[in-house]
């Protein structure tokens, strides 16, 4: 049988393709554009098929998906494709959730809302044009990678915010909602038919307000058993308020001193280096849960193995200006430091970078290991310490 890919994450095609494999079946990716995933293609890409194909075309995708021999199941693991997957699983007879579920969940003004009316947020959606309770955050309603999002925390700031926002193309439309502060977290699920399991919780940094750029990430988190055993719970209820019905869950929450708020909620593995986290501290492919869900099967995740291999952190790095990138330094000092350092580079030499307050300049992440995830960070932030994006100003052509 045949698994396909529309689009994915970063990094996890070679995770992916093992699980596949194991369990018999081919995998092939569906891509507009390769180059995203050319470290991964680069170490894994005799392991499944490559199609190119426009896939913001879901009529020229259709096609491509009903000409692959023994079609079983379809993986949508990205924001930006999780609708358009869900209704060509829809047209094509394959398992997957329902078209409407994935609309809810890609509105975060919609969830917002359902979290409200069920008394699991203070803060229920605001007109970002009228909206007088700051601080408050103004963003696309279904924006990804904290792109088109403004930290307001004063009317003339709300103002420039809408301004700017006017000349920023959205993939939804303009919301408003509270701006919780505490701690971020991020609670990384897995959901059958009504059940939810906790896998863990990751930690986030941030980079200072007002831009908020995620700069590192540990796992798991080691709260105390009766604090977790809450934000299973938690988690759980909200996962079932927002119409999560099966599959991974990324939701980002903030530990306010009143209790857990919820950002926002990924119906997908977590990005960036979250799905390797998984794996390393599961002792497991959790990569293999992606394929039975798509496959309609009960994920081994679900009732699997708890923690016991080593915890992980990660540091994103990302360039001092904008610019062409030329290299990094520094990364030959890795195997000598602890916790058995690894780069995974997220650009290439050549690479334009110019959104630098955003993760669409993030260079490269560097993961390294520990006992705990604390330690793991710890380990992760001394070796990224180390490594610095080279960049060279970009030459404009003369005019003529």
């Amino acid at each position: 049988m045949t698994v396909v890919l529309l689009e994915a994450l970063t990094f996890g095609l070679g995770r992916t393709a093992d699980a596949a494999a194991d369990a018999g079946h081919d995998l092939v990716l569906l891509t507009g554009d390769r180059s995203i995933y050319r470290h991964e293609l680069s170490r894994h890409g005799r392991r499944l098929r490559v199609v190119d194909v426009d896939t913001t075309d879901i009529a020229t995708c259709e096609r491509v998906l009903r000409d692959l021999p023994d079609l079983a199941g379809l993986i949508s693991s990205t924001d930006t494709w999780a609708l358009p997957g869900a209704e060509l699983a829809h047209r094509l007879g394959l398992p997957g959730p329902s078209p409407e579920a994935v609309r809810t969940l890609r509105d975060k003004g919609a969830v917002r809302a359902r979290l409200h009316e069920h008394g699991l947020s203070r803060g229920g959606p605001l007109d970002p044009a009228t909206a007088d309770v700051f601080p408050l955050v103004v963003k696309d309603s279904a924006g990804t990678s904290s792109r088109a999002v403004w930290l307001c925390r004063t009317p003339a700031e709300r103002d420039a915010a809408l301004r700017e926002a006017a000349d920023t193309p959205l993939k939804g439309r303009l919301i408003a909602e509270p701006y919780f502060v505490g701690p971020l977290y991020s609670a990384e699920t897995i959901t059958w038919r009504g059940r939810t399991r906790l896998l863990g919780v990751l930690s986030r940094q941030l980079s200072p307000e007002p831009v908020r750029r995620e700069e590192a990430a540990a796992f798991p988190v080691a709260f105390p058993g009766a604090d977790l055993d809450g934000l299973a719970r938690w988690i759980a209820r909200v996962l079932a308020v927002a119409g999560h019905e099966r599959g991974f869950a990324h939701t980002e929450f903030v530990l306010t001193a009143d209790g857990p708020e919820v950002v926002e909620v990924n119906a997908r593995i977590g990005g960036a280096l979250v799905g390797e986290a998984l794996c390393r501290a599961l002792g497991v492919n959790a990569y293999a849960s992606l394929v039975q869900v798509a496959l309609d099967e009960e994920p081994d995740l679900l009732t699997g193995p708890a923690p016991t291999g080593p915890a992980t952190g990660f540091v994103l790095l990302y360039p001092r200006e904008a610019g062409v990138l030329a290299g990094w330094s520094g990364l030959e000092r890795l195997p000598d430091l602890p916790g058995g350092p690894e780069w995974y580079p997220t650009a290439n030499p050549g690479d334009v970078v110019e959104h630098l307050t955003d993760q669409r300049s993030c260079t490269g992440i560097v993961l390294a290991e520990g006992p705990t995830a604390e330690l793991a960070l710890h380990r992760a932030l001394a070796a990224a310490g180390g490594i610095t994006p080279l960049v060279r100003a970009r030459q404009h052509a003369a005019a003529p």
